[in-house]
């Protein structure tokens, strides 16, 4: 009985209004990145230094994972693949058209993979054209 009886070119258009007000920007990681680039960060005591992450930072299962993979100097696959996207997305700014599409779909992608691989309180939201 509750049959939607707008046009379906109305409905869709509500569909991607809602897509579009689901999108999220980081705006803090955007802030970092640009302290980094204009070199806020260069000066701070005990830059590339190794943390000391004694204390229970990790699940207690992953504890051993983690320091085995830092004495060996080998980054986590999702560590690799947020720097992955990182990169990616600073190209997809000087792109546009069929090469931007492309290249969200690889970013997408990319993150879709690092969800699966990273805690999931440092999960990533997927990229859209806008």
């Amino acid at each position: 009985m509750g049959e939607d009886k707008k046009p379906k070119e109305d409905r869709d258009q509500e569909n991607a209004d809602i897509e579009y007000k689901e999108e999220y920007t980081d705006y803090m990681t955007e802030i970092i990145r640009k302290a980094e680039r204009e070199g806020h960060f260069d000066d701070l005591p005990g830059k590339g230094k190794p943390l000391k992450l004694e204390k229970n930072y990790y699940n207690p299962a992953d504890k051993q994972l983690y320091r085995t993979l830092a004495d060996n100097h080998i980054l986590p696959r999702w560590v690799q693949l947020g720097n992955e996207i990182d990169l990616l997305k600073e190209e997809i700014v000087h792109l546009d058209g069929k090469e931007k599409h492309k290249k969200i779909k690889e970013v997408n992608k990319k993150i879709k993979e690092y969800n699966y691989a990273c805690p999931s309180f440092l999960q990533k939201n997927k990229m859209s054209e806008s």
